[in-house]
């Protein structure tokens, strides 16, 4: 019986049975090419694994976001790391208003005596005869100054004279909420030391100095601070030991490190030249003060020339760091600065010639240290809320930095 005769006597039907689907045959070769690209995918995937792997794993005290962040940076992926910073930067943009925490202001009016004891290294030149003053306070940028505002402490002393002050003011009148730290140090009476890092510029056989602070190079330390952007952002170059990497640019403002300790900033080629006293060099971008004159152009491509780093984001974190006539060094950095503010900030304490450094909360950092009562690494302390620890340079950096002894 016919499956049409079953239906129409009513008998039930069997549902045809479902076509054999016939599954293509692949030659030998398409077999090869097929286990070539699979082979292919899972050596990029163990690679990628094993390079993550070895970021996340690295020495030295930087968080996992900032390793996945360099990571993806050095691996083409810095758009999309640009991209994040700015989501999070509108998420979370500077507060406006309030007030900040008066707590850091209470503190300049007195500093503990263990804090004004410091002794110098013995290395370097000798101390100058003439007596160091206490710096003179800053004007506040904003209107009805707070108690303590604009006013320095000394922190550390060299042979009985002030070596380092620190003050805090708020940065500008709309964001009153943050303080900015601004550390002062004397130039007749410290020694500057340039530190590379493991990953900028790199281990490199020729450096003499580490990548961290061991306990042997601790005697006498009163300062540390960070560097600049990643060389390949900074537009110059990184010089130690003879050796560059990067390329030391012309016109690029550079912090430079004499045989004697002494620094000074300039315009490379103009202000500061190569030469046998010159035993370290960092570059990064251009001046920010000239002259005694803030640079002109500020405001003017801020993403590309100040920070392209946090996207959008213009009130940030920021660092920078600047020389006076007389031959001392004036550290800033607060949160919510803007490349103006910070340049005005470094005018006002003194600074005739100045540089942006990092930008990152969690790359920027300036310590000051107080000898520990008895044996012992000298204890840090952070000038301002930065994420990573007091003690960072204890332990290997990835970053460049730089160190600061009395003489």
């Amino acid at each position: 019986m016919t499956t049409s005769e079953q239906s129409r006597a009513g008998l039930p039907v069997e549902p045809p049975a479902p076509a054999r689907r016939m599954r293509p045959t692949l030659t030998p070769r398409g077999r090869a090419v097929l286990r070539a690209l699979a082979l292919v995918v899972a050596l990029l995937v163990l690679l990628t694994a094993w390079s993550l792997g070895r970021a996340l794993t690295a020495p030295g005290t930087d968080s996992a976001s900032v390793r996945l962040a360099e990571w993806a940076r050095n691996h083409g992926l810095g758009p999309l790391v640009t991209a994040a910073e700015t989501v999070q930067y509108r998420l979370h943009p500077p507060k406006v208003g309030g007030a900040p925490d008066l707590r850091v202001l209470d503190g300049q009016r007195a500093a503990p005596p263990a804090l004004t004891s410091h002794q110098g290294s013995g290395a370097g030149a000798s101390p100058s005869a003439t007596a160091v003053p206490v710096h003179a306070p800053l004007a506040p940028m904003v209107s009805h100054a707070l108690r303590g505002e604009g006013v320095f402490r000394t922190v550390a002393t060299v042979h009985g004279q002030p070596a380092e002050q620190v003050a805090y003011l708020r940065p500008d009148s709309t964001h009153t909420s943050y303080l900015a730290g601004v550390a002062w140090l004397s130039g007749s009476l410290i020694r500057l030391v340039q530190h590379p890092g493991y990953l900028d510029p790199g281990s490199h056989s020729y450096w003499t100095q580490p990548d961290r602070l061991p306990a042997s190079e601790r005697t006498g330390l009163i300062a540390t601070f960070n560097s600049g952007f990643r060389l390949r952002d900074s537009r110059g170059g990184y010089y130690a030991d003879g050796h560059t990497v990067g390329t030391l640019t012309r016109g690029a403002a550079s912090l430079v490190v004499y045989r004697d300790g002494r620094a000074d900033i300039g315009s490379w080629g103009s202000e500061v030249h190569r030469g046998p006293d010159v035993v370290s060099v960092r570059q990064n971008l251009q001046l920010l003060i000239d002259g005694g004159r803030v640079a002109p152009h500020l405001s003017q491509h801020v993403l590309t020339h100040w920070g392209g780093t946090v996207g959008a984001a213009y009130y940030v974190w920021r660092s920078g760091v600047g020389v006076t006539a007389s031959g001392d060094l004036v550290y800033v950095a607060g949160d919510a600065l803007s490349v103006r503010s910070l340049a005005s900030l470094l005018k006002d304490a003194g600074a005739v010639r100045a540089m942006e450094l990092d930008i990152n909360p969690e790359r920027g950092s300036y310590m000051w240290y107080s000898p520990r009562s008895g044996a012992g690494s000298p204890v840090p302390h952070k000038l301002a809320p930065f994420v990573r620890p007091a003690h960072r340079y204890y332990s290997a950096s990835s970053r460049d930095f730089f160190a600061v002894y009395g003489r």
